[in-house]
């Protein structure tokens, strides 16, 4: 089989290679285009694509605006401050927790009963079924709070505060009793890692508080995000609707984003292979009967056409651009044939 001046198959071998050729060169082009079309699908969801800088932290050029993946330790450089406490700890996010030894209301099956206990809610004791005996103070008069760090900074970057609320885990905070204002001091005592206003911490009382800390700990962390001069900051209007990633430890983009294949490869040889395939395919079907050889517009042209129409479907409806161009190839393929045909016309003789 060849295209020109060399001998073809015949007959039923010529249109059963013809057609294989033809199947072939169509759905290598369709998976082609459609493993592209769900490359950009995923990168249009998550914001962009992703440069990879490893552990390289240090601002780079060229990365303005760019969707970048960054691992390493970050580092506090104005440290969160619980105000109300005089607390404050080397950690990008601080947390106050408030508790109040309260009733608690508890229904097993058909049985009510009543226990003092922690709870980090006002628990409501006018709708408990015996609320006489068992009233709550109400309002807590110390409510918790979180404390972001004034500045964070990864490598040479900071961080935006969307990213430093998105760090993850969290781990207890001693808080230091000494550094309490005096008013508060002579409320609170330490115990077990947290302050309480228990007379006798060992046994609180009813409206007894307990206040305590944590903080997202300082470990090695991966980013994903866009650089916007020396920040690092979430995509605005992403299709995920954050527009970064956080993860702990060094992650690879595939842990970060599973639904993110890599960016396929060979597009180019793929997409001439497809219609290569097909212009060989279409050569052996569209030949004339008795004809010996493979006009070579005949076929290049039929192959245009129909890998043009198959590639340019994945693209119809989503990239106005690409179905575009593949439309072009078609047609293309398509004044092919019509010259083909126009130049077989016996010339009439005047």
């Amino acid at each position: 089989m060849s295209i020109g001046r060399l001998t073809v198959l015949h007959g039923p071998p010529a249109i059963v290679a013809g057609v294989a050729l033809l199947v072939l060169g169509i759905v290598l082009a369709a998976l082609t285009e459609h493993s592209v079309w769900n490359y950009r699908l995923a990168l249009q969801l998550h914001g962009g694509g992703v440069i990879d800088l490893g552990h390289s932290l240090e601002p780079q050029d060229g990365l303005q605006g760019h969707m970048v993946r960054i691992s390493g330790t970050p580092r506090v450089v104005e440290a969160p401050y619980d105000t109300d406490f005089n607390q404050q700890a080397a950690t990008p996010v601080l947390e106050r927790h408030v508790r109040m030894f309260q009733w608690r209301e508890l229904r097993i099956g058909g049985t009510t009963t009543y226990e003092l206990d922690w709870a980090d809610t006002p628990q409501d004791s006018s709708r408990f079924a015996q609320p006489q005996g068992h009233a709550n103070p109400g309002s807590f008069p110390i409510a918790g709070k979180r404390f972001d760090a004034g500045s964070v900074e990864l490598g040479g970057y900071k961080l935006d505060a969307a990213l430093v609320h998105a760090l993850p885990d969290s781990e207890p905070v001693a808080p230091v009793a000494k550094a309490l204002p005096a008013n508060l001091a002579a409320s609170f005592s330490l115990q077990d890692g947290a302050l309480v206003t228990s007379a006798n911490p060992g046994n609180p009382r009813l409206g007894d508080l307990q206040v305590s800390w944590s903080a997202v700990p300082l470990q090695e962390v991966t980013v994903i995000a866009r650089v916007d001069g020396d920040r690092l900051v979430a995509v605005p209007n992403a299709v995920d609707g954050d527009g970064y990633e956080v993860n702990v430890g060094d992650s690879t983009l595939l842990d970060m984003r599973p639904d993110m294949a890599a960016e396929p490869a060979l597009i180019w040889p793929r997409r001439i292979l497809a219609v290569l395939l097909a212009t060989l395919g279409m050569g052996l079907l569209l030949r004339q009967k008795d004809a010996t050889r493979i006009d070579p517009r005949v076929a290049l042209g039929g192959g245009l056409l129909v890998v043009g129409v198959f590639a340019a479907m994945p693209w119809l409806g989503s990239s106005t651009a690409d179905a575009t161009a593949w439309a072009v190839v078609a047609l293309a393929g398509l004044a092919l044939l019509v010259w083909h045909r126009r130049a077989s016309r016996p010339r009439s003789r005047h």
